[in-house]
Parts: C-alpha cells; structure tokens; sequence
C-alpha cells in the first residue's frame, strides 16, 4: 500500500498549492494554470488511486454491511469537524457563507448528509466537497456491480462509460449544470434522492439476497442518473470520472491476477483516447482551459503509471507520512485558507515563503486531526465491522475427546482425497477462520485506503 499513501500524499500537496496559489502565487497561477489545471491533476490521481483500492476493499470484505460501515466511520467523522469548522469561520468573520440559492437550511443539511449534495443541485459548503459526490456515485455503482455479481467487467465498465463520454461530445449532446434539479425542482429531488439513498444502502446490507440485489441496483441506478443529468461538472467529464475510477479497479485486477495486463493496458488506451478526445471537442471550453485539462489528465495517468511500476520499491516514509494525513489534508487547508484570506489578505505578487509558511502550519494540523479523529474513529469502525460482519464458518462445537479405540482392519486409502499429511494440513489450515492478527493486518490496509 505504500505506493498508493505516496500518490495520495503527493495528490494532496498539489491540489493544496493549487488553492493557496490564489493567496500567495497569483502571477505563478495565471502563467501556469492555462498550461496545466493542477487541481485537476491532484483530484485525477485521487479517483484513480479509489478505483484501485475500493473494490478491493469491498471484495476483501465479502459483505456489502461492513464495506458501508468502514466507509462511514473514514468518511464522515473528519467530515462534519471541517463542516463544523467552517461554521465557525463564518460565524466568526473570516469568510462568508457560499449562496445557496435560496434553499433552506434543512434541504441543505439533507443534501449535506448524503455526501451527494454536488450531484443535488446543492453547492458544497466547503469546495472540495464537490469530489465526495463523485466518490459517493462509484461507491454506489461498485455495490451494484457486486450485488449483481458483475464487479469483476470493471475494464468494460470503463470502456463504456469512456465512449459514451466521446460520444456525447461528438453528438453535440450538452446539459446545463444541474438540469435535472432546475426540470423538477431542488427540494423534490433531494428528498427523493436523499430517501432512495438510505433505501439502496438499507437493503444492499440485508442478509436476504433478493433485497440485497435490490438495495445494490437502486444505488446503482442513482449515481447512473445523478452523475450525466445532474452534474455540476460537463456530462462528459462526468462520465469520464467515473470511467477513470473504473480503470483504476481493472490495473488493480490485472495486478492482482484476476485480469490481464492485456485488457487493462487496452482499457487504458480507451479511456485517456476519449477523454483527450472529449476535452478536445468540446467547444464551450476556451482552447486554453481545454489544453490544460488534457495535459493534467495525460500527467495524471501518467504519474499512476510510473508509480505501479515502482510498486516494489522502497518509498520514502515522508511521502507515506503524507498519504495517510491526506485526507486531513484535503478537507481542512481551504478552512486555514479561509482563515489566513480573512486576516491577511490575498497577495497580488508571488510570495513563496507564505507558501512554504502555510504548509507548515497545515501538515502538523493535519498529523493532530489524523491522530485524534480520523485514527479513533476508524478504530471504532473496525470493530463495529467486526461484531456485524457475518459468520464466514459454523462455530464448532467443542466436545470431549474420547480415548482412541484400536482397530485391527486396516485402513482403507481414498484416492480422491488427500493423503500427505502436509497436503492435509495445508486444506486444514486454509479452512481455518482467520485470526485477531490477521484481521488487523488487513484493517491496517483499509485504514490506509483513500477517501
């Protein structure tokens, strides 16, 4: 897992600079940002590093419940402390709420809830919440495609959505930002929304298989609709969101063995073929802005590629230091940022050394919310996982031995059945639950995996 805490700590790094850079580096950001959209880059690698981890996480597991249990307990905790810090930022002057467009406190607290609020025609109260709705929509289609028992297509997944992302393009086929919401209403579609939500996640960690698909398919065809018709990002790029988290599930299978690097090297081929394509096509994009989306998508591939490729080496404890506070990282610097805006100020001219200051103020903030949030509470989860996950063997009742009795016949030899003493240790030992070690050990894993 080292190599995946390295690409999130260094995600991490680049979208924080590509914020503080409006504060601190504004002659940089105009020279740079119409060659290479740095925040699109950093939150590219994120979603490629989640399509890696998260199905295998959820396979790891084998149960929908405790796969929606440890994504609660890593999510949510870090989540309400950085909304809670915002309202605070507020309350106390440094910045001003976002506009909501009327919408009530309630209709914007339920949107909130759900992590969907970006996909519900709600703006997001802390910006870079916008990503979770994405990340929310591919856990959705992951538990379908379990449920169903489809979750290993992941390559054709993505070469679908892919080229439905360059068709839409080609075909002129464009949406406003949220169009769904402005044909039924905001309020209407967050309640039905909000309520197939706990539906679909209720009856996906059911124990009855019938339900258990139903739950997995309505959560499925949620994120299918929300993300193209309700987006605030273009449909295509949408689609090709999610068709770079599904990629990055069918590089982990062909690592893993249950693929070829084949099938994942051609699905790579498709999915970057149409979203440069997409990018290029569309035309309500300056040339610019579509020039540097492409070439953050290209380097973000990119940088995936050459870290799978190191994988076996030896990383930098630094870099692991940083993917595992990257999640503090991401959520809490646009609160500091908010902070050092309202005392501060913005700087017209370029400020390095405010930069280099700003980052280490962040980080040991970081290393003290992971410490004290984020680890307790994924602990919590751990073993609230533990206690519901189902039984993977009946308990053995333990009896009395008997004293052996000699029998004079001798013993018949079954040819279908194992006679090598090692052989039959080895059966034994693979058929015995796991232990309290190992179940830590995988945990640890998890504890690791991005958001």
């Amino acid at each position: 897992m080292a190599w995946l805490d390295a690409l999130r700590g260094i995600a991490a790094l680049v979208v924080v600079f590509e914020h503080a850079s409006y504060s601190f580096m504004a002659e940089f950001r105009q020279d740079l940002m119409p060659q290479f959209n740095t925040g699109r880059y950093g939150i590219l690698v994120f979603f490629l590093v989640s399509g890696y981890i998260i199905p295998a996480s959820l396979e790891r597991r084998g149960c929908v419940r405790t796969f929606w249990i440890g994504r609660v307990f890593r999510m949510y905790p870090l989540w309400a402390t950085a909304v809670a810090a915002v309202l605070a930022v507020n309350l106390l002057g440094f910045s001003d709420m976002r506009d909501f467009g009327g919408q009530s406190a309630a209709t914007v607290s339920v949107a909130h809830a759900g992590l969907l609020q970006e996909l519900l025609g709600t703006p997001s109260v802390l910006l870079v919440l916008w990503t979770l709705s994405y990340e929310m929509a591919f856990y959705l289609l992951v538990v379908a495609l379990f449920t169903v028992r489809l979750h290993q297509r992941s390559a054709a997944v993505a070469v679908t959505l892919a080229v439905l992302a360059a068709v839409s393009v080609a075909a002129g086929v464009t949406l406003q930002a949220s169009a769904l919401s402005d044909l039924v209403g905001t309020g209407p579609l967050i309640g039905l929304a909000s309520g197939a939500l706990v539906v679909a996640i209720c009856c996906a960690s059911s124990g009855s298989p019938a339900v258990r698909v139903f739950g997995g398919v309505l959560g499925g065809v949620l994120a299918l609709v929300l993300v193209p018709f309700n987006g605030t990002v273009p449909l295509w790029e949408g689609l090709i969101i999610l068709a770079v988290m599904f990629l990055g599930t069918a590089v982990h299978r062909a690592e893993k063995g249950q693929s070829t690097w084949w099938r994942a090297g051609c699905t790579a081929a498709v999915v970057v073929a149409c979203a440069v394509a997409s990018a290029y096509w569309n035309s309500d994009e300056a040339p610019f802005t579509r020039q540097g989306w492409i070439v953050a998508f290209l380097l973000a591939v990119l940088t995936f590629g050459v870290a799978l490729a190191l994988r076996h080496r030896r990383i930098p404890r630094g870099l692991i230091w940083l993917g595992m506070i990257s999640y503090s990282v991401y959520l809490l610097h646009p609160v500091l940022l908010a902070v050092s805006d309202g005392t501060i100020g913005r700087w017209p001219r370029d400020n390095p050394v405010l930069v280099l200051a700003f980052f280490a103020l962040l980080l040991p903030l970081c290393a003290l919310t992971y410490q004290y949030i984020e680890a307790p509470s994924q602990a919590w989860g751990r073993k609230l996982a533990r206690r519901v996950a189902p039984s993977r063997r009946a308990p053995v009742e333990h009896v009395r031995p008997r004293k052996p009795q000699v029998r004079p016949e001798k013993p018949q030899v079954h040819p279908e059945k194992p006679t090598d003493p090692e052989t039959e240790t080895a059966h034994e030992t693979a058929a015995e639950p796991r232990t309290e070690a190992a179940r830590e050990t995988e945990a640890e894993a998890e504890t690791h995996a991005p958001v």
